[in-house]
């Protein structure tokens, strides 16, 4: 039996035992006497009913809505798997609502909707959204999830996000931020190129221009986005670069290049003209476009991030959706929107420069210090969701979606860090 069979054979065990799946309901107020079933149910329930039918926002008040977020696929773009359909992706939607739970503390379930029409699915999850108070899209693949996720916006009064276009886009806008400090750049004036041209290329461009990059060049499988080719959709549009130039031009003295493609879809020799001290992102997976012990044998000065969990500077999804749903959510926000995405950003970028807890330094079995090796935060700092909700939650205030009447951030800081204790 090959390591891979043996690693295939553990995790389907893993999901089959000691009960199929990976999660469950659980039973939140007493239940044990007749007048707790009647509380519960008929006459009890009569009353809330009643409430929220007055006033709808009262179900925040008497339900589960507020600490509720649907994970929601068509499974047309599961992972790096492709289209393998709605149930074929409930082991991943599972997968990402432990992820919620763990981490912020937020219960879910996962949604799998056999659609691939856009008007379907768009009607579907409309029609089932007062059930929740946020609605995650998963694993959809573009050019559609644009479409899906606007239109969703548009029709709902609550956060609603596609993670795999947002998610790397504010965890990289964190690790290019502090990947410009540590070699003495700026937004404003770097040269960014993109490779791949997909729903979470798309995001990390539109994230980097709205926080200041100006010159930004994208790379599809055809070469270099520009204003002389006639096959690209408009999102890709918005990154044309003038009619002429190549992708080897793009590369000439840029200062960082995200991977978001697949194995060999940038090379050695593109990342041999970029600019002194680059900022080389590999974020293909499981495979990266190039792994970083190649990277560093031909460019030692560079600063490298990766998807993969092996290597250091992971960007890692799980670092921002438990935590911008969280913070969104808490102040009932009726969009997750850019300013939001981006004080998520900021936050990151700022823990990582802060001095590590020892239980860190512990759990990685290294000394973490802000440098080269380490430009992210780690998923299990507990400091995250103090420090991302908290700036999610009050981006939100002050850019006037979020519904509740008062906010106070170091008492909300303080419920998080309270929450976090009472998880543990």
């Amino acid at each position: 039996m090959t390591n891979d069979n043996a690693i295939n054979e553990e995790a389907l065990n893993y999901h089959e035992f000691p009960q199929p799946g990976k999660i469950a309901t659980q039973i939140t107020k007493s239940f044990s006497s007749q007048h707790d079933l009647s509380m519960a149910y008929t006459p009890g329930v009569a009353a809330p009913c009643l409430a929220i039918q007055s006033n709808p926002l009262d179900a925040y008040r008497y339900t589960s809505k507020g600490n509720l977020v649907a994970v929601i696929s068509n499974g047309t773009a599961v992972l790096g798997l492709g289209n393998l359909g709605a149930l074929a992706s409930k082991p991943v939607m599972e997968g990402k609502a432990i992820l919620f739970k763990k981490f912020s503390g937020l219960d879910s379930y996962d949604i799998e909707v056999d659609a691939t029409d856009i008007d379907l699915f768009c009607d579907t999850v409309a029609a089932i959204a007062p059930t929740f108070g946020g609605i995650n899209l998963e694993d959809i693949k573009a050019p559609e999830c644009f479409e899906i996720e606007r239109r969703l916006i548009e029709r709902l009064d609550i956060p609603v996000m596609h993670d795999d276009q947002h998610g790397t886009a504010v965890i990289s806008s964190a690790a290019i931020m502090n990947g410009c400090q540590i070699t003495g750049r700026s937004l404003e004036n770097i040269k960014i190129v993109i490779v791949g041209a997909g729903a979470a290329a798309i995001s990390c461009g539109r994230i980097y221009r709205f926080m200041g990059a100006r010159e930004i060049y994208m790379c599809d499988s055809k070469g270099l986005i520009h204003a002389g080719r006639n096959d690209i959709n408009a999102q890709k549009q918005e990154f044309a670069a003038r009619e002429g130039m190549t992708m080897e031009m793009a590369f000439e003295n840029a200062d960082v290049v995200v991977g978001l493609s697949k194995p060999g879809s940038f090379t050695i020799e593109h990342i041999m003209r970029m600019a002194s001290n680059p900022i080389i992102f590999t974020l293909a997976n499981p495979t990266p476009e190039l792994f970083p012990q190649d990277v560093k044998e031909a460019r030692p000065d560079a600063i490298i991030a990766t998807g993969r969990s092996d290597f250091p500077n992971q960007v890692n999804n799980v670092l921002g959706f438990p935590f911008i749903f969280r913070g969104a959510m808490d102040v009932r926000a009726k969009t997750i929107n850019m300013e939001m995405k981006v004080a998520a950003s900021m936050a990151l970028a700022a823990l990582a420069r802060a001095e590590v807890p020892e239980y860190l330094n512990e759990l990685y079995g290294t000394k973490l210090v802000f440098g080269k090796e380490y430009i992210i935060p780690k998923p299990f700092d507990k400091r995250l969701i103090v420090e991302v909700s908290s700036s999610v939650a009050q981006a939100a205030v002050k850019s006037g979606v979020a519904r509740i009447e008062s906010f106070d951030l170091e008492n909300y800081k303080g419920e998080l860090a309270q929450r976090l204790n009472n998880d543990e």
